[in-house]
């Protein structure tokens, strides 16, 4: 957690014995957990370690939440040159570390090496659990020269430390007791053994120093079990992370490491202090040699480790001072660059092997070259006039050699770029003469020692002072509005860049009579002026004055303040009387028109009571308009608003109008309703088009006859529709309709003229008969007595049986042909006479004969079903077998039929009234019909009939199992859909019994089945086919389907012993092997108000003693059996449901209170008893009800 400039997550810090505790964390809540929210910034990692012991790394940018799960706040560590701030947003409080001061190092390029870093615990670990600190990380030392001019801040990761053993920070270790050398000869082993393995991978310099050699397969360098440790000043020893031992178990091993480590601390700090050469003004190249063995030691070179991490340290503040790290590997010289000239510096070199790092060595000294200046700063104008420029400057750094002269150009002024000498003395400032006024110059400075000239400075420009400034231009209005004017101007003609002009800003009111008053003083170049009037002109000019003096004043301009927008209009009022169609309305101006004169006047009016859409009606300047071209009987709502130069006002109150109501328009004539009749007629009608603003309340109906001038109302009511009786035949009749609503009756519709119906006519005269052919008859009348109406048509009669004729003719005409007759026939006829009135009566009857012909047309055309088939040969799906019955002869024999079914040629047959066709398609449709054959032709086809053949029998569906359960199987095939049940086919499933044949299970058109009664874990054999019309299909294959096994079956309420205060024993109902798989058996308990129930026992037995009651608290106890089958394919357990919970109650045991507690037992235990009881009786009176029942079914029911 870092302010502005955060330190990465994945650096190490600097390890010192000064870090300040911060005791207040970030927390978020209250009582046992708080949240620590640690903030990873981008670019940043977070390594933290989980419960189950992994470690996880978290990238920024994100928000860490840390809880503390026992109520404690943790212990966080600030590194060392930062402070906590504590920052709340949001109700939540932050701490974030943020540096004190930062550290400045003059210089180029800073490169930071950065080794493994621990990972951050999750949770704040123990002391034994802490990492030890990474190594330092120091800056490389920068060039000299000003230390304003680059500064590198200085980031340090907060950590948290444990216990580390150090060595002292200078001097040797000399100890060489018998303990130490047998160690340190056990040492010198494993590292030549160790060598021949990690020779070749450490060869080649790594690309970032690392602390310890590790497999690169780990996260952040850690290996298996131990973490990366980093070495402070002294010694530091790597301590592992996994699982603790007891102290007796890793005694031994901890005093062994620690005779090891100090004797590879030895080896280690016994290394030469480094050796200086080539040194410059900036750099310098450092060489050391490896650490090598005591000369009294008798130890073999092969023994001593040839890889080593060496750590190159530099300082420029003593020998005893601060120590820069700047370089971190396995070389044995580097150079090491950006020093400063001229300076004192001091080079340790320290070692590290195997997570274990010695002492540094002693110093050596060394001073760099000197050099040339650095570039001095730019000079400083401490003196201006109209013709001369003072210039002063600082001195630069001289890097080790005293600067004698400086060097002063400039550009005379022509801004050419080409420089050239203006001063070169030892002075550190100068005057420059004879120069014009308002002019700018350019000037850059050099300075120069014994060693040579340094660099320019930056180059720059400045001007000498002018007159005072001209006259400016005027301001201009930049934008407008009701209370401000926002105005802008220039800078006068001809003034220098760099000269500081300001301006005044001067503003006249008019109204106020002051005059001119200044408004703004500054140096910007645009002002608003605020707290105006509206609508009101100002005037405003502007001064722009320097230290010479000020110019005149600028042209007088005049701006004007917007206008408001205006107030609201009056509600508008109605003038004069509402009419039926239009009325008047006025309504007065707004009392602010907003400081302008009001142009436009707009009013809106919404038809109807919502007043949800409102239209424009009139937009204009005066203050009255007629509302026009309105519904009667309607009401409007209307609003009006006004517009001005400052905007549109908002709109005034509404006003409710509603026109009165008129007499209704005329209606539609009436229309006859049916056919009119002789003595009435029924007329209808609908409602006018315009009710007049009101509903139709009433109609009047008046008749006229044709022949008279009188006139009568022959109804009046709401009805739309009536009957007009007591009329003549024949007559014709006029009639008008008029409508009222509440404002009165309307005008009269246009009349309708409608005739009665006349009377019938009288009875015909015989018709006569001429037979043209054998179906055909030539008939002829005569026309009758009209009755006063001509006839309109007329109607004759023909059949083969005088009481049973029908109509073959209708119309106009005096004859009639008739067709369609049959041969050697008798047949009779009559005639009757049609007219407006009706049909008069029939005519006599007359009988003829007609002459003999081709055979009628042959019926009973039907097809032939397969049981009234007897032909072996005949195949429902190929063949169709029709019979019919003999037409009659019409006086010639028969001698054949012939059959057309279809596209092929007809087939001759003989006498016979039978035949099947062969040779067709399955499941196709054909059209048959048949003719008689005789000596005179053949007689017309009979009636086509649709015959189908069958389609071959079907193939069997595929069967598949839908559900299952341990005793049923649902089965299912093809699709069952609700078109595929009303289908033809049908399903035959079978199933294979013990002996090994095939029984049915079902026959029908659905296609789903469910087979019960089945036993647990058996596998059954099925196959199915299907049936239709054409027949049985073949049988599927067969299918094999197994039921599973089945759940153990629920316990009965377990039963609790109390044994003492806090322990009690619960037992359950015992269950038999279920097909040979052992039963075990779970028991939870749900302890007071906890909503879940939580396993305490798992296993065979069918008791268990539950112990850690507490006191007065509620227990509910509830046990369920398991079924452990074993599979081919693995174990598994077959959970059945759980018991009734039973409830527990813990209570202290008193010696005097034993009394109750028997009693409180005995309560409960003949509470569980009288439950018991109480079932028994429940279940026996069930019993007993059932069997009263099936004996009155049986007596009263069956027999």
């Amino acid at each position: 957690m870092m302010a502005e400039h955060p330190p990465l997550l994945d650096t190490t810090s600097i390890i010192s014995s000064e870090i300040p505790l911060l005791t207040s964390p970030i927390v978020s809540g209250d009582g046992a957990q708080q949240v620590i929210l640690v903030q990873v910034n981008p670019g940043e990692a977070f390594t933290i370690r989980r419960e189950d012991g992994q470690f996880q790394c978290i990238t920024g940018p994100a928000q860490v939440p840390m809880m503390s799960p026992n109520g404690s706040v943790p212990t966080i560590y600030v590194p060392p040159g930062y402070a906590p701030q504590v920052i709340e947003d949001n109700g939540v409080r932050r701490v974030v570390v943020v540096p004190q001061a930062p550290e400045f190092h003059p210089g180029g390029h800073t490169v930071i090496h950065r080794p493994p870093h621990p990972p951050l615990p999750g949770f704040l670990p123990l002391p034994a659990m802490i990492p030890p600190p990474p190594r330092h990380i120091y800056s490389p030392v920068t060039g000299a020269g000003d230390m304003a001019t680059q500064y590198i801040p200085q980031y340090h990761t907060s950590q948290v430390y444990g216990d580390v053993d150090t060595l002292p920070a200078h001097g040797r270790s000399n100890f060489r007791d018998e303990r130490s050398s047998k160690t340190y000869e056990r040492l010198q082993k494993k590292l030549k053994d160790r060598h021949g393995t990690q020779k070749d991978k450490l060869n080649s310099p790594p690309s970032s120093p690392q602390k310890c050699p590790s497999p690169t397969s780990e996260p952040n360098g850690l290996t298996k079990g131990q973490d990366a440790a980093g070495i402070s000043t002294g010694s530091t020893k790597c301590k592992s992370l996994g699982k603790g031992k007891s102290n007796s178990q890793t005694d031994t091993e901890v005093e062994e490491k620690d005779e090891e480590t100090k004797a590879l601390e030895a080896l280690l700090s016994n290394i030469a202090k480094p050796v200086v050469s080539d040194i410059q003004a900036r750099t310098a190249l450092l060489m050391w040699s490896p650490p090598s063995s005591d000369a009294g030691e008798d130890t073999d070179k092969n023994d001593i480790p040839e890889v080593y991490t060496y750590e190159v340290m530099i300082s420029s503040t003593g020998k005893d001072g601060k120590y820069k790290t700047v370089y971190i590997g396995e070389e044995n010289e580097v150079t090491v660059n950006d020093l400063r000239p001229a300076t004192d510096y001091h080079a340790k070199v320290q070692v590290e092997c195997n997570c274990v790092k010695g002492n540094p060595s002693e110093a050596e000294s060394f001073t760099t070259a000197s050099c040339e200046p650095d570039a001095p700063n730019l000079p400083r104008i401490t003196n201006r006039t109209k013709n001369s420029l003072t210039l002063q400057w600082k001195a630069s750094c001289d890097n080790g050699s005293k600067i004698h002269s400086y060097l002063l150009e400039w550009d005379e002024g022509k801004g050419n770029g080409e420089f050239c000498q203006c001063y070169y003395g030892q002075q550190k400032q100068y005057r420059i003469t004879k120069l014009s006024p308002a002019m700018g110059y350019t000037f850059r400075l050099a300075a120069k020692n014994d060693m040579g000239m340094s660099d320019f400075s930056e180059e720059v420009l400045y001007h000498t002072s002018g007159t005072a400034p001209t006259t400016p231009a005027s301001p201009l209005l930049i934008n407008a509005g009701v209370t401000w004017l926002s105005l802008q101007w220039t800078k006068p003609s001809g003034t220098p860049s760099d000269e500081g002009i300001s301006y005044i800003l001067e503003m006249e009111d008019e109204n106020s009579g002051y005059g001119f008053k200044p408004k703004y003083d500054g140096d910007d170049l645009t002002y608003t002026v605020k707290n105006l009037r509206r609508s009101t002109k100002y005037k405003f000019r502007v001064i722009a004055y320097n230290s010479e003096g000020k110019s005149s004043p600028s042209e007088t301009v005049e701006y004007i303040t917007c206008p408001d927008k205006p107030g609201v209009p009056s509600k508008p009022t109605v003038k004069g009387k509402i009419h039926a169609q239009s009325f008047k309305i006025i309504w007065d101006p707004p009392k602010d028109n907003g400081g302008a004169a009001i142009n436009t006047y707009v009013v809106e009016m919404s038809e109807g009571l919502s007043g949800n859409k409102w239209d424009t009606i009139y937009s204009g300047a005066t203050r009255e308009h007629v509302c026009d071209r309105l519904n009667p009987g309607s009401s409007y709502r209307l609003r009006v608003y006004c517009v001005g130069e400052g905007g549109q006002s908002t709109v005034s109150d509404s006003l409710l109008v509603q026109t009165p109501a008129v007499v209704p328009g005329p209606c539609q004539p009436p229309r006859l309703q049916g056919r009119p009749r002789a003595r009435e007629i029924q007329l209808r009608w609908g409602p006018p088009q315009v009710d007049g603003g009101s509903p139709i309340t009433c109609y009047g109906l008046e008749m006229f006859q044709a022949e008279s001038d009188e006139h009568r109302e022959v109804y009046q009511g709401s009805d739309v529709e009536c009957t007009v009786g007591s009329l003549l035949p024949g007559r014709i009749y006029s009639f008008r309709l008029r409508a009222a609503n509440k404002a009165g009756f309307g005008p009269y519709s246009e009349k309708c003229e409608i005739t009665t119906a006349p009377g019938p006519p009288d009875q015909c005269k015989p018709p006569q008969v001429a037979c043209r052919s054998a179906a055909c008859a030539q008939v002829s009348w005569e026309v009758p007595v009209s009755n006063g109406a001509d006839v309109t048509e007329y109607r004759l009669e023909w059949g083969g049986v005088e009481g049973c004729m029908q109509i073959s003719y209708c119309g106009p005409g005096l004859s009639c042909e008739v067709k369609g007759l049959l041969p050697a026939t008798i047949y009779y006829c009559r005639v009757q006479a049609v007219n407006v009135a009706g049909a008069g009566p029939f005519s006599e009857v007359v009988a003829c004969m007609t002459p003999a012909s081709v055979p009628a047309v042959v019926t009973c055309l039907r097809g032939l079903s397969e049981d009234e088939v007897e032909s072996p040969h005949y195949s429902p799906s190929t063949c169709l077998a029709i019979s019919w019955e003999e037409p009659c002869d019409h006086g010639s024999e028969i001698l054949g039929y012939s059959i057309d079914f279809g596209d092929k040629q007809p087939i001759t047959v003989g006498k016979d009234l039978t035949y099947f066709i062969d040779g067709l398609q399955p499941d196709t449709t054909y059209r048959v019909r048949i003719q008689a054959l005789n000596s005179l032709g053949a007689g017309p086809f009979s009636h086509t009939i649709k015959l189908k053949t069958k389609p071959l029998p079907p193939d069997p569906p595929r069967l598949e199992c839908a559900a299952y359960s341990s005793q049923t199987l649902k089965l299912k095939w093809g699709e069952g859909t609700a078109k595929a049940l009303t289908d033809s086919i049908q399903y035959h499933l079978q199933m294979e019994d013990k002996n090994g044949r095939f029984v049915s299970l079902y026959r029908g058109p659905c296609h789903t089945y469910k087979v019960q009664r089945l036993s647990e874990s058996t596998s059954y054999k099925f196959c199915i086919q299907a049936c239709n019309e054409a027949g049985e299909g073949p049988l599927s294959q067969d299918y094999i389907f197994t039921t599973p096994k089945s759940v153990p079956a629920a316990l009965k309420a377990p039963r609790i012993e109390r044994i003492n205060d806090h322990t009690c024993e619960i037992t359950w109902e015992v269950l038999q092997p279920m097909k040979g798989d052992p039963v075990i058996y779970c028991l939870q308990v749900m302890v007071g108000k906890d909503s879940e129930f939580k396993q305490i026992y798992k296993g065979p037995d069918w008791s268990f003693r539950y112990t850690g009651l507490q006191l007065n608290c509620e227990y509910r106890f509830r046990a369920c059996a398991i079924r452990q089958c074993q599979e081919a394919t693995g174990h598994q357990d077959l959970v059945g449901p759980y018991s009734a919970p039973v409830l527990f109650i813990s209570q202290r045991t008193e010696p005097p209170a034993s009394t109750n507690k028997d009693t409180v037992q005995t309560t409960r235990t003949q509470w569980s008893q009288s439950d018991q009881v109480c079932a028994a009786v429940i279940l026996a009176l069930f019993a007993i009800f059932s069997i009263l029942i099936a004996v009155i079914i049986q007596y009263f029911v069956i027999k």
